[in-house]
């Protein structure tokens, strides 16, 4: 029976996703790098934007948000701590948010930074590439953080994209700090290769003596490590975090639960769109865990869910989509 009124206190880049289907040449023409994550400034922003048209989808986004209202959606209950701007994408993200069963923080900030956006463009081979313009959530800072509902959840949840701003970084050390106090479990998600690649040392910062949960994919677990393969790689990882989950995209997952390697079979099916695909994963397996379900049970949970994501456009599966995963796996 849960104890706390949050199973997950999430923070992370607040970013109203705005998903574009486009074929490769238009990378190569407008000098984007394909498959990563890349911040873009507002000038280069809009010039993609006037290029671009309209988005197939927009919905409020950024990693962590993704992953708790997965949760959220399978039956947790989760809180956002980010931050946005008074302005038009500000009101649509926090409304959105909130229609998606997700608590988060009260206000929007008025001021001459907009809300960020973050342009998903998705291409044939339902790869994903993201060109971020972070806005005023680039001065995240332990300020959106609060105590006193961090300390009534089970976990804190911290996205690995806010080790590229000082302030970001600073709360994301700070919320890991309180969430030791008042025992509440930290987990952390690497997010994307290029921010492991250059941001290494804010990594190592936050992580400080270990984490309870770690998130990754096979790539970020490589580059972290500094090493060749998945099997060399996970050692290493048993350093910084008590459990960890390797996904290995079509090849399924691979979880360590603190004593044994537990390989999650891939389900089959036709990807369209990876968008949201490790983000649901997280949010999935979350719900497992602060659900009474073994870390077997909860990752091949997060398996199914993540195999119906990459099946479609966007993020987030619709409320009857995560009840039908429920009741195929779980009989919930």
């Amino acid at each position: 029976m849960q104890t706390k009124k949050y199973h997950v206190y999430g923070i992370g880049n607040a970013l109203v996703d705005l998903e574009y289907i486009l074929n490769s040449e238009f990378f190569s023409t407008n000098n984007i790098e394909k498959g990563v994550m890349t911040l873009i400034d507002e000038d280069r922003h809009h010039h993609l934007l006037k290029n671009l048209g309209h988005p197939k989808k927009k919905a409020c986004g950024g990693s962590a948000a993704n992953t708790v209202i997965a949760l959220s959606q399978f039956g947790g209950k989760s809180f956002y701590a980010c931050k946005v701007a008074h302005d038009e994408f500000g009101e649509f993200y926090l409304s959105d948010l909130r229609q998606n069963g997700v608590d988060t923080n009260p206000h929007l900030e008025k001021g001459a930074m907009p809300t960020g956006k973050c342009i998903v463009m998705v291409t044939p081979d339902a790869d994903r590439t993201m060109n971020t313009f972070l806005g005023i959530t680039t001065n995240f800072s332990e300020t959106e953080l609060n105590e006193s509902i961090l300390k009534d959840s089970e976990y804190v949840y911290i996205e690995g994209y806010l080790v590229a701003s000082p302030t970001a970084q600073a709360a994301a050390i700070k919320c890991k700090k309180l969430a030791e106090t008042h025992n509440v479990k930290t987990a952390l998600t690497f997010s994307d290769p290029n921010m492991v690649k250059f941001f290494k040392a804010n990594f190592d910062a936050i992580i400080g003596a270990g984490v309870d949960l770690l998130f990754c994919n096979e790539s970020e677990a490589m580059e972290f490590t500094q090493k060749n393969t998945v099997q060399e790689a996970r050692e290493e990882l048993k350093k910084v975090a008590k459990t960890f989950v390797i996904t290995l995209g079509k090849n399924g997952a691979l979880i360590f639960d603190g004593e044994t390697f537990i390989n999650v079979e891939p389900y089959k099916v036709n990807a369209i769109d990876s968008n949201g695909a490790g983000d649901m994963f997280a949010g999935a397996f979350l719900y497992g865990i602060t659900h009474g379900h073994s870390y077997a049970q909860a990752g091949k949970l997060a398996s199914l869910a993540s195999s119906k994501i990459v099946s479609k456009f966007g993020p987030r599966l619709e409320w009857h989509e995560t009840k039908d995963v429920l009741r195929q796996l779980l009989g919930e």
